[in-house]
């Protein structure tokens, strides 16, 4: 039963693909692709190889109905590089938790696994939910990449201040999954709806 707050066709003919990197926040990614999915987007779950020790792809396989990417190289078809299909077609992606590692490789231009290059061919429609222990996120490199990235023009969701999975309170705690939902809800409500057919499950 949809909840009485939820309009099931709010979001309908937009298209998101959520990118779960490794992190313990991950977990706060589930409830942010139900909530998309029952608002009526479609929504396709990329994962990078870490972000399965924290949630499984059968998870978010169940909360999307569609398959979960985890492979370059797993295309849907022979000539279909879905990096560049999904992502061209797609009207936000988001990554959440946005660890150190792809901020860095966004910020240095690294494609190196599908989510890395799934960003890059991404455009300008990307949005990242920072997530990291409050000594790397204080860490200066890190701060100049994220810099670098708000002036490319990517949006950024936090981080907030708060318990850290290191038993630490600073920031770099990834914002609460009602905050990212209601920044993802914004960013698509901007715009019409690219109209992509949608993937193959």
């Amino acid at each position: 039963m949809t909840p009485k707050n939820i309009n099931p066709a709010e979001l309908a003919g937009y298209e998101v693909v959520v990118a779960v990197c490794g992190g313990i926040a991950a977990y706060k990614v589930c409830h942010v692709v139900s909530s998309l999915v029952q608002r009526g987007a479609g929504v396709t779950v990329a994962m990078t190889d870490s972000a399965t020790h924290f949630v499984g792809p059968a998870t978010f396989q169940a909360l999307t109905g569609r398959r979960v990417l985890r492979d370059l190289f797993d295309a849907a078809g022979a000539y279909d590089p879905q990096h560049i299909r999904l992502t061209r077609g797609a009207d936000l992606f988001l990554i959440a938790p946005a660890t150190a590692n792809i901020i860095g490789k966004i910020a240095n231009g690294i494609c190196d696994d599908l989510v890395s290059t799934m960003v890059a061919a991404a455009g300008d429609r990307v949005m990242l939910a920072p997530a990291m222990n409050d000594v790397m996120w204080a860490h200066q490199p890190i701060q100049d990449n994220i810099a670098k990235l708000r002036t490319l023009g990517y949006a950024i969701v936090g981080p907030a201040e708060g318990w850290l999975a290191c038993r630490s309170i600073g920031p770099g705690r990834m914002s609460e999954s009602d905050d990212i939902l209601s920044a993802a809800v914004d960013a698509l409500r901007s715009a019409r709806p690219r109209g992509a057919s949608v993937p193959a499950s």
